[in-house]
């Protein structure tokens, strides 16, 4: 498993409480430093996610801007428990590719069968950026989908890959125009041996 990518060191800001508010939930938040308002929790963006209808004609295209190599994973009920999709329970596939540029985790997932955000995105939009990772500042994971759910957004999708890894997807495409993710990788997981590598192994 590669090394995961240094966080980029920001200004010095006070920590604000991930789950408080302004005094008025209709307010503006408050601005307390140059990188921070009162109602933060996002922390670095850790994940960017392109959905496709062709990984090997989207994987091509990311190696020839540098980026790369990839590992090819397929998603679905063998490798992933509690599987979710709008409040119910979930039994997608989907193949999914991951690869490191600097400090950005790149993934590219191309939907194979059953209902699932990404079709649902592909059908209302085509093909493109579908979702962005955040780390919450390190908080613990239940404390980030409480969080999440503090403020009203939906829980859309969710799931346990190798039964180590909890991801949740939160409705948040009416806000900001896209989807925000949340996951937790334990400090001792590796990466699995993928099905295949592209466009080779190292």
């Amino acid at each position: 498993m590669p090394t995961r990518p240094p966080t980029p060191a920001l200004p010095a800001s006070p920590p604000p409480s991930p789950t408080h508010m302004s005094s008025s939930s209709h307010s503006t938040p408050r601005v307390v430093s140059e990188v921070a308002l009162d109602n933060s929790f996002q922390g670095d963006t850790i994940q960017t996610c392109v959905v496709t209808r062709d990984m090997q004609r989207t994987l091509a295209g990311m190696v020839k801007l540098g980026i790369g190599p990839w590992r090819i994973y397929e998603f679905g009920p063998e490798t992933c428990s509690d599987m979710t999709y709008r409040g119910q329970p979930g039994r997608y596939r989907m193949k999914l590719a991951l690869a490191f540029s600097g400090t950005m985790m790149w993934e590219v997932i191309e939907p194979i069968t059953g209902p699932n955000i990404y079709e649902d995105f592909l059908r209302e939009h085509g093909e493109g950026i579908h979702h962005v990772a955040q780390g919450c500042n390190g908080l613990p994971y239940a404390e980030r989908v409480a969080t999440y759910l503090a403020r009203g957004l939906e829980l859309i999708q969710s799931g346990t890959w190798q039964g180590r890894v909890p991801y949740a997807y939160f409705g948040t495409e009416g806000l900001i125009t896209t989807t925000i993710e949340i996951f937790d990788i334990p400090a001792d997981f590796a990466l699995p041996e993928p099905l295949a590598w592209y466009p080779a192994r190292p």
